[in-house]
């Protein structure tokens, strides 16, 4: 299929979007935009979340990650359903409780107006990172297998990408996205289910000769139970979790979507509909990667890693195929970038410019605040994924989890010190309590088979970080009732 034909594809897909914004971004306000008026049905909710906890680089490199560690994966994805039950039981009744309209608001009400400002930072930076690291990976592909034949440069092809999406969440931010995201959600979901059946039946294979084959070449091994490893399963499981509970928990980008909903027990069925729902997805990505590592066995495909997916469906596959596999990975790209997109703006807003707590800014005042702040966060992330093309990093999923341990574990931290103790910080320091904590991780990490021998550090490092930062913030505590006495 040409290029041409693929890109009136786009188009097409684009202009759906479009007309959903425009259907559910009629008579919106500010509060449609941050938490869409708290009225989202948690079903759709919990749907097109999946689009949003996975992405692209889900979508490309758990499949082409299956060659170097099989299914191993899916050890963290065992501790996502720990992390999900944390968030619905414990996190979520403490947001519902306060009302809150962006989440750090707890650290302004538990802990001080400083410690509010700093995990405010920290989620603006870690979600910029691993937002613009998803996006690059998305538009390189879209940009080797349509826009390179036109001669478009590849910063004009994620500027278009960019317009797109503000285009779209300009007016309606989290009302409209609930609903573009349910649809791109089937969208992805339908594009890696035809994939994966298309391959069985092009190599004959049946569900169980599949998996056989798989077993056959160590595709499809689960638990690694090297203790050294940094695939052991004890520490993929507990990093799963604590994943879960700080890039959904703790981010106010997943937590938004939560809080539009009504009421709590909604917003709960939401949280463990959608634990069990990735548990099937992820299992069917890793079984897709498995299948295409069969057939590039059979066909002598070189590609790896990222590469794989994209070079099987675009140029080893009927021209349909290929068709369905970009309007896939276009709908798992978007999920992840409008509502990082729309979520930066609302922290930016609330909890650093403060516009809702200021009585001088009338309701269009903060409306245009808003948007200012959408276009700027729109430019920064042109910037920062020009930078990951400078990178050029084999797998952007890496890089992901990376940055999540360095830049979540400092919230991991300020969050579970609010919950567990009583005290009360000397605010002064927790800026340097949260900036030391990620640096120390980087030193242990960088050097610890220096003094470890084997022992490799691997997705626990954020568990490390967020301790790092209790005991540092413990550190610089004191016992509010000691103080009265």
């Amino acid at each position: 299929m040409s290029p041409w034909q693929l890109l009136s594809f786009v188009i097409a897909y684009f202009i759906i979007l479009l007309f959903v914004a425009w259907r559910t971004g009629r008579n919106t306000n500010n509060e449609s935009f941050f938490i869409g008026n708290k009225s989202s049905n948690w079903m759709l909710v919990a749907f097109g979340m999946v689009g949003t906890s996975l992405s692209g680089v889900t979508f490309v490199s758990v499949p082409g990650g299956v060659g170097s560690s099989g299914f191993a994966y899916f050890q963290i994805t065992l501790g996502y359903l720990i992390g999900y039950l944390v968030i619905a039981y414990v996190l979520l009744p403490l947001y519902y409780k306060l009302n809150l309209t962006s989440i750090y608001k707890y650290l302004a009400d538990r802990l001080g107006e400083t410690s509010y400002k700093t995990g405010a930072s920290f989620f603006i930076l870690s979600r910029t990172l691993g937002a613009t690291a998803r996006l690059y990976l998305v538009v390189n592909i879209l940009q080797l297998s349509i826009l390179n034949s036109f001669g478009v440069p590849f910063w004009l092809t994620t500027a278009i990408i960019l317009l797109m999406i503000l285009l779209y969440t300009f007016k309606g931010g989290v009302k409209t996205i609930v609903w573009t995201d349910t649809l791109q959600t089937v969208c992805m979901l339908a594009g890696l289910v035809i994939c994966a059946v298309y391959i069985m039946n092009n190599m004959g294979l049946s569900f169980g000769d599949a998996v056989n084959e798989m077993e056959l070449k160590g595709l499809s091994t689960i638990f690694n139970t090297d203790p050294n490893s940094r695939l052991f399963f004890v520490k993929q499981i507990v990093a799963g979790a604590f994943i879960t509970i700080t890039m959904t928990g703790l981010d106010q980008e997943m937590m938004q979507k939560n809080i539009s909903v009504k009421t709590l027990k909604d917003s709960q069925k939401n949280m463990i509909t959608l634990s069990l729902i990735l548990l099937v997805v992820i299992l069917t990505f890793l079984f897709l990667g498995g299948l295409l590592h069969l057939f590039a066995d059979a066909h002598n495909i070189v590609a790896k890693g990222d590469q794989l997916f994209p070079e099987v469906a675009i140029n080893h596959m009927p021209p349909i195929i290929g068709v369905i596999f970009i309007i896939a990975l276009i709908s798992a790209l978007f999920p992840s970038a409008d509502g990082a997109i729309t979520a930066l703006t609302s922290s930016i807003c609330i909890d650093i410019l403060g516009i809702k707590t200021r009585a001088d800014l009338s309701e269009l005042q903060q409306k245009r605040i808003r948007q200012r702040v959408h276009l700027i966060m729109a430019f920064v992330f042109l910037l920062f994924v020009l930078v990951f093309k400078a990178i050029d990093n084999k797998s952007m999923i890496d890089i992901i989890l990376l940055v999540a341990a360095y830049t979540y574990g400092p919230l991991l931290g300020l969050f579970s010190f609010g919950i567990l103790t009583r005290r009360k910080v000397n605010e002064k320091f927790v800026p340097f309590v949260c900036i030391l904590a990620p640096i120390l991780c980087y030193l242990l990490s960088h050097f610890s088979k220096s003094f470890l021998g084997n022992f490799e550090i691997g997705l626990e490092l954020i568990i490390i970080n967020g301790l790092l930062t209790f005991t540092g913030l413990y550190a610089i505590s004191y016992n509010p009732q000691t103080l009265n006495k």
